[in-house]
C-alpha cells in the first residue's frame, strides 16, 4: 500500500468518526441508552429479601399456623371470599379446611404460588407437629457473577454493538447515496475497498469509548465481575463489531432511502433482539429452533462474552462461537464488496 492510499483510508475514516461525534442522537444511543437501560435493570432485578406471600385460610387455626412463617402473610377468609381474592390477586394461594384434611387452592404456573404452597405446607404440617428427620441450617451466599444484573451486561452490551455498528454504517451509507455523495467518489481515484473498509476502522475507534464507557460504568455501579482476561474480553468486542459492521455494509450496499435500509436493518436485528439471549436465557427457546438460535451473530458474542466475563473462559473455551463471528464477518464484507452501488 502506497503512502497515498494510506493518507486516503486515514482521512476517510476520520471522517467517518468526526461525523458519528457531531450527531447528539448518535452519541446517545451509543454512550447513554445502554447505560439508563444497565441501570433501570439493575435496580428492577436488584437482589433483595424474600418477598412475603399473601396467602389466605378458611380457619383461625390455620392462619395462626402460617403466621408463625415469616415468609407469608396469612389473613382469615371465607372459600367464595378467598376465590374472589385470587382472581384479583390479593392471595395467591388459599388453604380450604376439610374433614379428612386441607385443599390448597392455587395456580401452580405462577412462581409464587408454588413457592406459598411449599412455605405453607410446611409450617401446617409443623403446627401439627412433624419435625424433620434430618436437621437443617442454611448458608446465605451474595456472590457477585451470580444477579440478574451481571447476566445482563454481556447482553446489553453485544445488543449496544450490534445496534451501533449496523445503524450508523447503515445510515450514513443511504444517506450518502441519496444526497449523491456516493456518485462523486466514483469519478475519485478511491478505491472500493478503502470506502467500506474507512467505516470498519471508525467503527473501531468508537468502539473503544464505547466499551470502557460501559463496562467501567457496570464495574463501578454494580461491581460487575471480570473473570476472564481483558485484552480476550476487548477482542471479542472488536470481533463483534467488525461482525455487525460487516452486516450493516451488506444491508446498506444497495438500499437507496432510509426507508428501505431502517426496514432490513430491522429485518436484520428484530429476531436477534428477541432470540439471542439479551434478557434471557437463550436456552429457555423450544429445541426444535436452537439450531438456528445458535447459527445467530448476537448469540455467539453474547455466549462469548458472558464466558469470559463471568466463568473466566478463555478463547481456546470459546472456539465455536468465535469461529462462528468470523465467518459472519468475512462472509458479509466479501459479499459487500462485490454487489455495493455508488449510486
Amino acid at each position: 500500500m502506497s503512502s497515498l492510499e494510506r493518507s486516503s483510508l486515514f482521512q476517510l475514516t476520520m471522517v467517518r468518526f468526526r461525523l458519528v461525534l457531531r450527531e447528539p442522537e448518535a452519541v446517545f444511543w451509543i454512550f447513554i441508552f445502554p447505560i439508563l437501560l444497565a441501570v433501570g435493570l439493575g435496580i428492577a432485578f436488584r437482589n433483595r429479601p424474600a418477598d412475603v406471600l399473601p396467602v389466605g385460610a378458611t380457619t383461625p387455626q390455620l392462619v395462626a399456623a402460617m403466621s408463625a412463617d415469616h415468609g407469608l402473610k396469612a389473613t382469615l377468609t371465607d372459600e367464595a371470599t378467598g376465590r374472589q381474592k385470587m382472581t384479583t390477586g390479593t392471595i395467591v394461594l388459599l388453604v380450604i379446611q376439610q374433614p379428612a384434611g386441607v385443599v390448597y387452592r392455587y395456580d401452580d404456573t405462577n412462581p409464587d404460588a408454588r413457592a406459598a404452597r411449599l412455605l405453607v405446607d410446611r409450617a401446617i404440617q409443623m403446627a401439627a407437629g412433624r419435625h424433620d428427620a434430618v436437621p437443617a441450617t442454611n448458608e446465605f451466599v451474595h456472590e457477585n457473577g451470580s444477579r440478574y444484573i451481571d447476566f445482563v451486561v454481556p447482553g446489553l452490551l453485544g445488543m449496544n454493538l450490534m445496534g451501533s455498528a449496523m445503524w450508523s454504517l447503515g445510515f450514513a451509507i443511504v444517506e450518502g447515496r441519496q444526497k449523491k455523495l456516493l456518485k462523486r467518489m466514483v469519478a475519485s481515484p478511491m478505491p472500493k475497498w478503502q470506502y467500506l473498509t474507512a467505516f470498519l476502522l471508525s467503527r473501531l475507534a468508537m468502539l473503544v469509548i464505547e466499551v470502557v464507557v460501559f463496562l467501567g460504568f457496570a464495574r463501578v455501579a454494580f461491581g460487575v465481575p471480570f473473570r476472564g482476561p481483558l485484552w480476550q474480553l476487548g477482542l471479542l468486542c472488536v470481533l463483534t463489531s467488525l461482525v455487525f459492521s460487516a452486516l450493516g455494509l451488506l444491508v446498506a450496499s444497495r438500499a437507496r432511502t432510509m426507508e428501505a435500509v431502517s426496514g432490513l436493518m430491522n429485518l436484520v436485528m428484530l429476531p436477534m433482539w428477541i432470540l439471542s439471549g439479551v434478557f434471557f436465557s437463550a436456552s429457555r427457546f423450544p429445541a426444535m429452533i436452537q439450531p438456528f438460535v445458535r447459527a445467530l451473530p448476537l448469540t455467539a458474542a453474547i455466549d462469548a462474552m458472558r464466558g469470559n466475563m463471568l466463568e473466566g473462559m478463555g478463547l481456546n473455551q470459546m472456539l465455536a462461537p468465535v469461529a462462528l463471528l468470523l465467518a459472519w464477518f468475512v462472509a458479509p464484507f466479501a459479499v459487500s464488496l462485490r454487489i455495493f452501488r455508488w449510486k
